[in-house]
């Protein structure tokens, strides 16, 4: 990556050209080597690679953690981009920063807002477990570009990091993080599904299905009963994500170090706030109580399982889907799915039902994340927790593998699903069920007695009930009416 400005004289200079004639104004001795700088903190001398526009905290980090090679999800960085802007704002008004200063930083989140620049955000998620290395990334990221543009040194601390501390503003992107990709992505994936579920249970309200409990034959169904089943489960699952977003949305943003706010302004972190939620038009308030807001995690927790319930409810539709569309031949073979891939590289001409099979994985892995998390939440300690990253990368992991689930389940495989209507039928009028709605007429005993002879001879219900003479033909056609069984109706001896 080649950033250009303009600097010294006027001239046009690459980024290493930048960054050497910044070293040299602001004290960073050059190596006698090409390829790397050296920066200084408060540890003392680091090698920094020429180019890049992280500082010595970043690369200390980048060193010590080199643990999983997964860097710290992009919505993160983009949150605590938005923080380190609004805040640069708040702190100018507020007289923390000159105007310039919080004008360069300002220019400098918009810089990297607008571009692909995540290679330089390079440490490790698996990191110091207040995400200091990554808010001191970002901070010194700011603080080279932002001196790029003013001319003059704006330091990652001093100016880009001021009124904030790690322990706030890390754990406040989090929370922006996993707003954002609630509302923009998993709501609207879920609203999705909810959508297609609803049209077929329109589209097959008078298929009848033979119900099942226990994987046995039980009362009559419509496809369309269950489908609006799994379509409330859906919607269920959106109204708990939902009611979570209230608690997410309070953020610990002016808490600073230990939840006092020391070295903050008290206007700071509602001046920043309000800026925030008009920038991504999102609801955000200060934490009522900052030392619960950073002790513990406790909303990052309850969302995880809000998203669990979601992940079990879409674990049930698909198990469903697979069982009513195993076979062709020699399975249940009541559904069609899209037929998407080829399903085997021995078996020719095997289908398999791929994406039910993705949202069992997914569900597993979100099922697994929320137990990570939930061991996270419980380690806070005093006036912070320090496993933040960690819930962090699950959640927005599981975030993003439920909405790509959903909108995979919705699309590829529930609105292009095919009803079998006669096997449906055929499968309902062979079960040893329907007696059930004979017990009014007959009795608990003698309807147990005609289902076992009838399964004992391969005979119907309806054959059984002629040869014993117990109902007439008109009788038994209007107690066996399967669909008007699936309306809880049933025919009445008369007295």
């Amino acid at each position: 990556m080649i950033c250009f400005r303009r600097f010294r004289g006027g001239r046009e200079r690459n980024l290493t050209d930048c960054c050497t004639e910044l070293n040299e104004g602001f004290g960073v001795e050059p190596s006698a080597a090409s390829g790397f700088r050296v920066e200084h903190d408060s540890l003392g001398q680091v090698r920094v690679p020429a180019a890049a526009l992280w500082q010595a905290q970043t690369q200390r980090a980048v060193e010590n953690f080199a643990i999983s090679g997964e860097r710290v999800h992009p919505e993160v960085i983009r949150s605590l981009l938005l923080i380190k802007r609004a805040a640069a704002q708040s702190n100018g008004q507020l007289g923390v920063v000159s105007a310039s200063v919080a004008d360069a930083i300002g220019r400098a989140c918009d810089q990297l807002l607008q571009g692909d620049l995540q290679q330089e955000f390079p440490v490790d998620v698996f990191q110091t477990g207040s995400g200091t290395s990554t808010n001191m990334n970002v901070n010194e990221v700011i603080s080279t570009l932002a001196s790029n543009h003013l001319g003059e040194k704006v330091h990652p601390n001093d100016h880009v990091n001021a009124s904030q501390s790690s322990n706030d503003v890390f754990p406040t992107a989090v929370h922006i993080a996993v707003l954002t990709r609630v509302e923009r992505t998993l709501i609207p994936s879920l609203q999705n599904l909810l959508n297609s579920l609803r049209l077929k249970e329109s589209e097959w309200a008078g298929v009848v299905k033979a119900g099942r409990t226990h994987l046995m034959d039980a009362v009559p169904v419509t496809l369309g009963q269950e489908f609006g089943g799994y379509a409330t489960a859906v919607s269920l699952g959106i109204d708990r994500i939902h009611a979570t977003q209230q608690r997410v949305s309070s953020l610990p943003l002016g808490g600073t170090a230990v939840g006092t706010g020391l070295n903050a302004p008290p206007e700071f972190a509602s001046l920043t706030i309000e800026k925030l939620s008009l920038d991504l038009g999102l609801s955000m308030h200060e934490a009522t109580n900052h030392f619960e807001a950073q002790g513990g995690q406790d909303s990052l927790v309850e969302c995880s399982g809000a998203c669990r319930v979601v992940a079990i409810s879409l674990n049930k539709i698909a198990s469903d889907l697979r069982w009513m569309s195993s076979g062709p031949a020699a399975g249940l073979g009541e559904l069609s799915l899209p037929a998407l891939q080829p399903g085997s590289s021995i078996m020719p001409a095997k289908v398999n039902p791929v994406i039910p099979e993705v949202v069992h994985q997914v569900v597993a892995q979100v099922i697994g994340n929320d137990a990570a998390i939930g061991f996270a939440g419980a380690s806070g300690n005093f006036e912070l927790n320090v496993m933040i990253p960690v819930m962090a990368r699950n959640l927005l992991e599981s975030l993003d593998l439920l909405s790509s689930a959903t909108l995979a389940l919705s699309e590829k495989c529930v609105r292009g699903s095919v009803a079998h209507e006669s096997v449906l039928l055929a499968n309902a009028e062979r079960s040893s069920a329907l007696v059930t709605a004979l017990v009014p007429l007959i009795g608990y005993e003698a309807a147990s007695r005609i289902a076992q002879k009838a399964q004992a001879e391969g005979s119907s219900i309806r054959e059984e009930l002629l040869n014993e003479g117990l109902l007439t033909a008109t009788q038994i056609e209007s107690a066996l009416d399967l669909l008007e069984m699936t309306k809880g109706r049933s025919e009445l001896p008369n007295h």
